[in-house]
């Protein structure tokens, strides 16, 4: 399986990106997709995950601003980022796991992607 991530870039605070993540190769289309974000000096930490059947699961820290999807279809996972804050810093990575139930933890995930560089200026 192979993550590719696209969609970050330099914004405001107040404003909005959306990444997106599109897997490749054998997939595991019943399996739980993930964002998590590392920002430079800190451990990776969770952002939001998502089932098959579109349950969600989102970190505190990003609650109400923003929103996880997928297209099935074109085995794609979408991030939605809304109110970005400069804390919203950081490198924001797209996972996949083979179980269905969404995963919190980096460890819980068995694929990852690249990478994409979300910077949030005040």
């Amino acid at each position: 399986v192979q993550l590719q991530a696209s969609g970050g870039g330099l914004v405001q605070a107040g404003g909005s990106l959306r990444l997106s993540c599109a897997a490749s190769g054998r997939t595991f289309s019943s399996g739980a997709m993930g964002w998590f974000r590392q920002a430079p000096g800190k451990e990776r930490e969770f952002v939001a995950a998502i089932t098959w059947t579109a349950g969600t699961n989102y970190a505190d820290s990003v609650k109400g601003r923003f929103t996880i999807s997928r297209d099935n279809a074109k085995k794609t996972v979408y991030l939605q980022m809304d109110s970005l804050k400069p804390e919203d810093t950081a490198v924001y990575y797209c996972a996949a796991r083979r179980l269905a139930l969404v995963g919190s933890t980096p460890n819980a995930y068995d694929y990852w992607g690249q990478g994409t560089q979300v910077t949030v200026s005040s």
